[in-house]
């Protein structure tokens, strides 16, 4: 029965050691273990296993990347201006080893070289450089902490200067400073406006007016050659009466000529129509030889019974002395 029991606490205390061994690391997590008082590994995330009371868990370490905010520093800038600086910096631990033993603790002493890197820099710096030279200081600093902490297996990521305060009268005058700048340029911007839109409602007006004349002179050579083409289609349907005039009386001519007439007779009928041409608005008129003829022989016999009218006249005359005479006789 004691043999039993004796058994029973051995298993027991088997499995405290056991579990007593048994070590989890979460994800991006390390465990610096030491045995009897030296380093003996490093144990990474998952499960592990050590020798109870003989390897012990020194420090565990984060491998993300973490943030550290400096606390704020008050510096003299070379101007002899007291202003206030806050820096935040970023930082990942590469090897645990040497972060474990190489510095007691990592955050203090970047913290520590963080302010007295700034003092130096900003001391070198006027207020206005200072202000305006955020990034200067910050690749200064980082600089700074690479020299160092990389014999802590520590790497710098990045340093930012969060805020830059210099003294309430400063501030006050900064601001003034500001407001005149903004408001000058306020009134640069509303007179260039002002001179731009005059420009444009100018250039608005220049074109109007080129617009309307070019509308005015469009119109004037449209309605000239509306006119133009009027006249022309006015013309052409004269000429194309007269065509057709000519033509029906000439087939008129035709078929009489071709009933058996007599020429002096188709020389009359051209004659006729003539004169009925040349009662229209036309002003030249081609006579043919023909009509030229007959025209000649009206105006002989004109003079001619002209001529027999006189005579008559004269016999006549002649005749009634004679009777006065022998009468007289």
């Amino acid at each position: 029965m004691t043999g039993q029991i004796v058994v029973l606490v051995l298993i027991v205390l088997i499995v405290l050691l056991v579990l007593r061994g048994i070590r989890i690391i979460p994800q991006q997590r390390v465990a610096v273990v030491e045995r009897l008082g030296r380093y003996h590994a490093t144990l990474t995330a998952g499960v592990n296993l050590i020798i109870p009371f003989i390897d012990r868990v020194a420090r565990t370490m984060e491998l993300r990347t973490q943030q550290v905010v400096v606390p704020p520093q008050m510096v003299i800038t070379k101007d002899n201006v007291q202003i206030q600086i806050d820096t935040v910096f970023f930082y990942t631990i590469t090897d645990p080893k040497t972060a474990t033993y190489n510095i007691q603790n990592v955050v203090q002493g970047i913290q520590n070289i963080t302010a007295a890197n700034i003092r130096q820099v900003a001391g070198h710096m006027e207020l206005d450089e200072t202000l305006a030279g955020r990034d200067k200081i910050s690749l200064a600093l980082r600089t700074a902490l690479d020299e160092v902490t990389e014999s802590w297996g520590v790497r710098i990521d990045r340093v930012e200067i969060v805020d830059i305060k210099p003294p309430k009268e400063i501030q006050d005058a900064m601001e003034k400073q500001m407001k005149a700048e903004r408001e000058k340029r306020a009134s640069i911007l509303q007179a260039e406006g002002e001179r731009q839109a005059a420009i444009l409602r100018s250039e608005g007006e220049k074109q109007s007016l080129i617009l309307r004349a070019e509308g005015e002179r469009e119109s004037k050579i449209r309605q000239a050659e509306g006119t133009q083409q009027s006249q022309k289609l006015e013309a052409e349907g004269r000429a194309q009466a007269i065509r057709l005039v000519a033509e029906a009386e000439r087939m008129r001519i035709e078929m009489l000529r071709e009933a058996g007439l007599d020429a002096n007779v188709l020389t009359y009928q051209s004659f006729e129509a003539l004169q009925g041409m040349a009662k229209g608005n036309a002003t030249t008129l081609f006579v043919p030889t023909e009509a030229v003829g007959v025209l000649s022989a009206l105006g002989a016999l004109k003079t001619a019974f002209q001529k027999s009218e006189i005579g008559g006249q004269s016999v006549e005359g002649e005749s009634q002395t004679d009777s006065s005479t022998k009468g007289h006789m």
